[in-house]
């Protein structure tokens, strides 16, 4: 059977012009609808504004920003502009650093969402004859119910295998046949490293054919060695539980950037120091308002995600807006020595050599009063105890980050499953140890 190559072919193929009179309409009408929630009347009224102000797109930028720290604050219903008999769902934050931020749902956004999602895998070449599986957690971590209804939606079949157990993982993949599969970076390189271990070639024993990948920050480098581990083709996916969860931007079959769908929202970049717009393929702040949600609409969100906006149209035929990959975040950053430095410009050397596995430690450490950075890096493969050969390769690392970098790490090399990994959270990629005080 023959398919369009678009879910929503109204909507996706909209001009800039169009999209921009549907996002004022939008805009509009969410600005109104905030006025229900005591936090941004209190807001409106500090910036001495109405809902009257906003008589264009741009006038988004009149609005006031909303933070994590708000949502946290205000917990956890503090920011329903709906009757709570009217939300069906809550997701989460773990809260591990205090309040969990809440986000609430009726059952439009619900809809809304599963239509975003299914936009997204359907972008990629998913279709009903697929079977998907979901390796996300499932509960309070969007991923795992945002793809499930998004599949389900598309029309795939769906095994919602959730997160870890990676041997029962495979074998799902093998028996279901298994087509389109999601998962985070990391795990996905972890599935691969069982699968070498239990002698199963991801091009010969197994049907995959596409992988999404998002929730962490990955370099092009880490994605082109997935996709030749896995024989497939892995698509860079974004989403945020304040927004939604995953469906928020995702990469077409060009992967030049992720479209980033601007009838749910209005996208700004913004220098995260003085919080004034950026330009145009200039690296800044991810801000997002979202324009099509009931239960609780955001605001000028910052994502604190670190990205830019692509120049150009993409020959897919979407003309929404891209993003690039993720930088890191602005409260990630390294500072060392005086020095901005993020995760991934570090994974980006790494994984330029063929002898490294995708697993790294950051640490940073205060030794007589001198800030210090040790990379842990594991080897891809069997440990060598050729000293010389390994202490070649150290230096030579060690040489090519202090040029991306601008500081010398202290660079070790260490055998293939030293650094300790998890099946069901996001990799640990720094660890900060350092008086700051």
């Amino acid at each position: 059977m023959e398919y369009s190559p678009y879910f929503n072919p109204e909507l996706e193929t909209m001009t800039q012009e169009q999209l921009k009179a549907l996002q004022l309409e939008r805009l509009q009408k969410t600005v109104r609808h905030c006025m229900n929630s005591p936090f941004y009347q209190k807001k409106f009224k500090e910036l001495g504004i109405t809902p009257d102000d906003i008589q264009s797109v741009e006038d988004v930028s009149k609005l006031p920003f909303t933070t994590k720290e708000d949502l946290r604050e205000n917990y956890p219903f503090g920011l329903s502009c709906v009757p709570m008999k009217e939300c069906i769902r809550l997701h989460s934050s773990s809260g591990t650093t205090g309040n969990p931020t809440v986000v609430l749902h009726t059952q439009r956004d619900i809809n809304e969402w599963a239509n975003a999602v299914a936009r997204c895998l359907w972008m990629v070449g998913s279709r009903p004859e697929d079977v998907f599986q979901n390796s996300a957690g499932y509960g309070m971590f969007t991923a795992g119910l945002g793809f499930q209804y998004g599949a389900e939606l598309v029309g795939m079949l769906t095994v919602p295998a959730a997160a870890g157990n990676t041997t029962r993982q495979i074998k799902f993949i093998q028996d279901f046949g298994t087509t389109v599969l999601h998962a985070i970076p990391s795990y996905a390189s972890r599935i691969y490293q069982v699968m070498q271990d239990e002698n199963v070639d991801p091009r010969k024993d197994t049907k995959l054919r596409v992988l999404c990948i998002g929730a962490e920050p990955h370099s092009e480098e880490q994605r082109k060695r997935i996709e030749d581990q896995l024989g497939v083709k892995a698509y860079n996916s974004y989403g945020i539980s304040e927004m939604m969860g995953p469906g928020v931007a995702f990469e077409c079959p060009e992967q030049n950037g992720l479209h980033i769908w601007e009838d749910y929202f209005i996208v700004e970049i913004i220098d995260p120091v003085t919080l004034k717009p950026v330009p145009d393929g200039e690296l800044g702040e991810l801000v997002l308002t979202t324009i099509n949600r009931e239960a609780m609409p955001l605001l000028r969100y910052r994502t604190r995600d670190l990205t830019r906006i692509l120049p150009g149209t993409c020959p897919c035929g979407r003309n929404h807006r891209r993003i690039a990959r993720l930088q890191g975040r602005s409260d990630d950053m390294i500072i060392l020595k005086g020095v901005n430095i993020f995760p991934i410009q570090i994974e980006k050397i790494l994984l330029k050599f063929k002898e490294l596995s995708t697993d790294y430690l950051i640490t940073l450490e205060t030794k007589e009063n001198n800030d210090t950075m040790t990379i842990d890096v594991e080897l891809n493969g069997l440990f060598t105890d050729d000293y010389a050969q390994l202490q070649s390769l150290e230096r030579k690392i060690t040489r090519l980050l202090k040029d991306e970098i601008l500081v010398t790490p202290h660079v070790r090399l260490v055998p293939k499953g030293t650094l300790q990994t998890s099946d069901e959270k996001k990799a640990v990629r720094v660890k900060d140890l350092r008086k700051l005080f």
